[in-house]
Parts: structure tokens; sequence; C-alpha cells
């Protein structure tokens, strides 16, 4: 199969992988790069077209997952809210040592697991995401320049 793939396809194909690397210095690099060197090519070269697809099939399902796990930490939030100015986590008292009103820190915020708990789930979610999505581009990275099809896990075929 690799006797058949050029090198500039392979090339090519790896390129737009390791695009996707590119919201580190850009917003949205992470569908801009790859469709950059995607769009141009995905019609001289079917290898390039699928990997192409992949990779931004893979971010877009990434960026979803993202979405969803922040919309369910959501709810938790509003909850928390409420408590806020009500003598839970601020207060508003009259010091005669601090000027007419106080605005003070309670102590026991930090400690409260409405608040701890659903950061903490989503915050694992959420690294789980990112590890997997750094781990999986740059093994479709180099697997795609070795030649093969690469196909990620996890992935919701958007485009076909």
């Amino acid at each position: 199969m690799a006797e058949t793939i050029t090198k500039h396809e392979r090339n090519l194909s790896a390129f737009i992988h390791g695009a996707t690397l590119g919201r580190f210095f850009f917003p949205l690099g992470q569908f801009l790069f790859p469709l950059l060197f995607w769009l141009p090519n995905r019609k001289q070269y079917a290898f390039v077209d699928y990997h192409g697809k992949q990779a931004l099939n893979f971010q877009i399902s990434m960026a979803l997952y993202a979405l969803v796990i922040g919309m369910i930490s959501f709810p938790f939030f509003l909850g928390f809210l409420p408590d806020i100015f009500d003598g839970g986590i601020f207060e508003w008292t009259h010091s005669y040592h601090r000027g007419p009103f106080h605005f003070g820190f309670m102590d026991n915020f930090w400690d409260s697991p409405r608040f701890w708990w659903p950061l903490g789930l989503t915050g694992i979610l959420e690294l789980a995401l990112y590890a997997i999505n750094i781990i999986y581009t740059i093994l479709a990275t180099l697997r795609t320049n070795e030649g093969e099809y690469f196909k990620y896990p996890l992935t919701i075929p958007f485009i076909k």
C-alpha cells in the first residue's frame, strides 16, 4: 500500500494531522490550518482527502465533546451561585474597626463539596480529552507519514 502513495502525499497528509496542533498558536487553528492544506489538495490525492476528513472530523468531535462536558458542569455552578452573597461565601457585615461594610471571604468556601466535585469531574474529563487529542494527533501524524490509513477513535463522521 505504501508503494502506491507518493512521498508528497504522505508528507502532506501528515502535515494536515500535525496542523491541528495550530490551536496553540491561533484561535480555531485546529480547524483552519488543516482546511488550508486539505481543501486545495483533496481532489488530486485520495490519500490526502481521506486524512483531511479524518483530522477535521476528529477535531470537530473533540470540540463537541468538550462543549458537552462544559454544559454538564454548568447546572452545578448555577446551583452554587445563589449562595455567593447569602452569607455562604462572601458576607457584608457592619464592622466598626474596618469601616461601614466588610467584604469577607468565608473560610469554609474551599471545603464545600458543591464547589469541588463538579470542577474535579469535568476537569478530569476535559484533561482526558485534551490528552487523547494530543496523543492521537501525534500518532496519526507518524502513522500517516509512514503511508498508513489512520482512523481516529471516538470520531463522529461529520465530513464524509
